[in-house]
């Protein structure tokens, strides 16, 4: 008899299972995040260090267009490090701020003086406790300030002043695309930078609704992340035991990134 294959709904209640594991953890992070974040202040960029188990490649491409971006608008999200200055989240920020700072000197220090980055200190050593600066750099690198409207706006008058078009298709050459650059920047999808952008009334974010796409793609997003911090936590001898738990949890990433695709193509 072939063997049936194990619908979304029958994953899903597997991964379940390590969800109280997953909740345990969030207790425990975000008890021990409200003791250790501070205020963003001003550090050395030269003495922001890499953590020994970082787990983000640069992507240069990304990293030249923040750069860009960071140029205009200096740095809008501050860098998270740990108490001894290890590097949690923002890796690509930092690059971006250094290739500035080689590229173009006279905007690096007009919102760098004296080399300081914004950054938020956690009170806690990234090489003592590895799994928290795991959880931080996953939970700092899906979380976005939200933007009013009007900020957006603002936002995009400041990079049309520096050569940026708002266009559809490819814009000229020497130009750059618009709401791209502002997708980028804010960490919303096109579909809510154009809806930003064409509003009319000054309106408040919590009266901007995210529209149901918005809130499934939030949602796939959130639990993706969950699901990878969840296999990334597993100890050899736990792996092992559930083994078969993992296997669905791989295949459930694997719909989600599939999902998340379709819905940027739409």
């Amino acid at each position: 008899m072939a063997k049936r294959q194990r619908s979304t709904s029958d994953m899903l209640k597997s991964a379940t299972r390590a969800g109280a594991a997953i909740k345990k953890q969030d207790r425990a992070v975000e008890a021990q995040t409200l003791k250790t974040q501070s205020k963003p202040i001003s550090f050395p960029l030269g003495k922001i260090l890499d953590r020994n188990n970082n787990t983000r490649e640069i992507q240069h491409e990304h990293a030249l267009e923040l750069m860009e971006s960071i140029a205009i608008l200096g740095l809008l999200e501050p860098l998270v490090i740990d108490e001894r200055g290890r590097l949690l989240a923002g890796a690509h920020r930092r690059f971006a701020i250094a290739l500035l700072k080689e590229k173009d000197k006279t905007s690096y220090d007009k919102h760098f003086p004296l080399d300081l980055i914004p950054v938020r200190i956690m009170d806690f050593d990234a090489e003592q406790n590895p799994d928290l600066a795991l959880q931080i750099e996953i939970s700092e690198n899906e979380k976005r300030r939200d933007y009013t409207p009007s900020e957006v706006k603002l936002l995009a008058g400041k990079l049309e002043e520096a050569g940026y078009v708002d266009v559809k298709g490819r814009p000229a050459k020497n130009k750059k695309a618009l709401r791209p650059a502002i997708e980028l920047i804010i960490g919303k999808s096109l579909r809510t930078v154009r809806r930003y952008l064409n509003t009319q009334a000054e309106e408040s974010v919590t009266n901007v609704r995210l529209s149901e796409t918005e809130i499934e793609i939030s949602t796939h997003k959130r639990l993706r992340s969950e699901l990878i911090r969840w296999q990334r936590t597993l100890s050899e001898n736990e792996a092992k035991e559930l083994n078969a738990m993992n296997k669905d949890v791989a295949k459930l990433i694997r719909r989600i990134n599939r999902q998340l695709a379709a819905f940027e193509e739409d």
